[in-house]
């Protein structure tokens, strides 16, 4: 499998984020899930990482 990639930039946010995160997908799921809560306010669960995972983009 190939690296994935997450990209804040391709989300409309108010805060702006530019974070992109690039590895595995499990790694990226994981990590995005915790940007996602810490910065952006959501609740990390099942559904949201779900919602990452259908938005990630091969590298």
């Amino acid at each position: 499998m190939g690296r994935m990639v997450a990209d804040c930039r391709e989300i409309p946010s108010e805060s702006g984020c530019t974070l992109t995160i690039a590895g595995e997908e499990d790694e990226v799921v994981r990590a995005a899930a915790i940007h996602a809560a810490d910065v952006h306010g959501h609740q990390d669960g099942p559904e949201l990482r779900e919602e990452i995972r259908g938005m990630l983009k091969p590298e």
